[in-house]
């Protein structure tokens, strides 16, 4: 049966400019500005447009559910989720968008959804193909695993700054003081400026997702800025990027859970395995069932705990520093460390990580004015901690400091072990929502009405999973692993790109000064990267063999 364009949910935009400008007048003097905005303050309807419907369909969705920390409503907790949650594997709930009739009734709105809300929750169908038709029964079982519809511009300041912090502030903290430790006293510097120039890339990612309509996620602005090229290789750093985190987490597991169970081993037909691989094995079994779940709303809610969890560990520190007298001692410390700086620039680099999330983030805001607003809070409060941190941790355990300041603490104290169990906890809440948006883009290449679509994608799951404790085993150092993600890929993901597609899209409408500070970035950017990557490859080469 041939679909039609109006039943796949696409839309074709009018010819008629005078025509949609009325329209979108019309519509925008009711809702307040709420779902649109440009940076002249003009409002702007975004329809759907070619930017929806190109790979990867699934990427708004999937750095939704990873990048935010959602708000309890009424369906939610009127949803006997324990329940759901058993029968959510291997459904196609975030593959596939559900519409609003789909829905339980706990989970409708009070209010029947206006004009502008109603062409969201169409525009939302062209994101990924259409449903293959069901029968009325199945189609009741799959509503009970579905997400709630979100409708974009009903995110308050609050909520915002509280995304934006869970998004840049986490495991990187950890390393904080090694990467001083590698650079020196002096490093600082290098910190503080790379929060200067990504505060100001995110901002030019506002820009750039105000240059016309369409425009919601990163990839869209490479496929505006570059192309369909330009959308492909964003997307692809981008989850790579998700996927390197991953590692981490499994690297961070096995450390941690060894230095809590030292002497902990296992022998299997002659083959020993200490510590370090048996807990990396047993994480990663523990880890599939999420990643195999489906609908991973009770995961995005504990993960929104993840600011918290910093906050106890940063607490943690502190309180082992200035409480249980364990000496401060800055005498035995490095001003400046040529040798290895490069590295400490690559573990710098990853604590800003944040970009992928910033256009969803700006998209999903009630006020898109305070953005910035936003984006100075989040960047202040995590570049507080981050100095806090590096200078407690490297100034209590000196040249002595490990690529996890968890693992210098003295073991005996009440504080060493709330810190470390909670660096144990966290991963196991963001593993899966780290790894699933990578996981809905290769589901993607599989044809949505075929029979064994549920088969391959939980094969899809297990396999990236079992890479990732492969690559954890096979390169477990935690600090230089994180140099090289935080010099390879994030430098291209929160200062290059963001700069070359302000340039590319706004060029010939911005002063020299930003042309000219937009082209210092991505040669700091670039010379950071092969620096950090070069530093961070040798390194890990000097370990495997040296």
């Amino acid at each position: 049966m041939n679909n039609s364009v109006s039943d796949q949910g696409f839309f074709i935009e009018s010819d008629d400019e005078d025509t949609d400008k009325e329209m979108s007048k019309e519509e925008n003097d009711g809702n307040d500005s709420d779902y649109f905005h440009d940076s002249n303050d003009n409002l702007v309807q975004r329809k759907p447009s070619s930017y929806s419907i190109a790979w990867p369909q699934s990427y708004r969705q999937s750095i939704d559910l990873y990048g935010s920390v959602p708000s309890p409503n009424i369906g939610f907790l009127g949803t006997p989720s324990l329940s759901n949650l058993g029968s959510s594997f291997l459904s196609s709930s975030l593959t596939r968008r559900h519409t609003q009739d789909f829905l339980p009734s706990q989970q409708k709105p009070l209010l029947p959804p206006t004009a502008v809300e109603e062409q969201y929750r169409r525009s939302s169908q062209a994101l990924l193909p259409p449903l293959p038709s069901r029968k009325p029964s199945i189609r009741k079982d799959v509503s009970k695993v579905s997400h709630e519809v979100q409708i974009p511009g009903q995110c308050t300041f609050g909520q915002a700054v509280l995304n934006g912090i869970n998004a840049l502030c986490g495991i990187g903290i950890l390393s904080t003081p090694y990467a001083l430790r590698e650079g020196g006293w002096a490093s600082l510097s290098i910190l503080l400026v790379f929060a200067v120039f990504s505060f100001y890339t995110g901002l030019l990612l506002r820009h750039c997702l105000d240059s016309e309509p369409g425009l919601e996620t990163y990839p869209d602005i490479g496929q505006a800025a570059f192309g369909t090229t330009g959308r492909v290789i964003i997307s692809i750093i981008l989850y790579m990027e998700l996927y390197a985190c991953c590692i981490e987490y499994i690297i961070v597991e096995s450390d941690n859970l060894s230095t809590l169970f030292p002497d902990a081993h296992l022998s299997i037909g002659g083959i020993e395995l200490n510590a370090h691989i048996l807990f990396a094995i047993l994480t990663t079994l523990a880890l599939l069932p999420t990643v195999w779940l489906r609908d991973m709303r009770i995961l995005s809610y504990i993960s929104a705990c993840g600011v918290i969890a910093t906050i106890l560990v940063v607490l943690s520190l502190f309180w082992v520093g200035l409480l249980d007298n364990v000496d401060f001692d800055p005498k035995g410390t490095t001003t400046l460390n040529i040798a290895t700086f490069p590295v400490a620039i690559g573990l710098y680099g990853y604590c800003y990580a944040g970009h992928a999330v910033f256009p969803n983030l700006y998209t999903a805001m009630a006020n898109r004015n305070q953005f910035p607003a936003v984006l100075l809070t989040c960047f202040a409060i995590c570049s507080t901690m981050y100095c806090a941190v590096a200078v407690m941790g490297y100034g209590m355990f000196g040249e002595s400091t490990l690529s996890q300041f968890t693992l210098n603490m003295p073991r005996n104290l009440v504080a060493s072990k709330i810190a470390v169990w909670t660096t144990v906890i966290n991963p196991f809440t963001k593993y899966a929502l780290s790894l699933s948006p990578v996981a809905m883009c290769l589901e993607e290449l599989i044809p949505s009405n075929h029979s064994k679509f549920n088969l391959y994608s939980m094969g899809i799951r297990t396999v990236l999973v079992v890479s990732t404790l492969l690559v954890g085993l096979s390169v477990p150092f935690f600090g230089l692993v994180m140099s090289l993600i935080g010099s390879l890929l994030t430098m291209f993901v929160s200062l290059i790109l963001p700069a070359a597609c302000f340039l590319s899209i706004r060029g010939g409408k911005i002063s020299r000064f930003q042309v000219a500070l937009c082209t210092t970035i991505i040669i700091v950017g670039t010379v950071c990267c092969g620096l950090g990557s070069y530093s961070a490859i040798s390194e890990i080469i000097k370990q495997l063999f040296g």
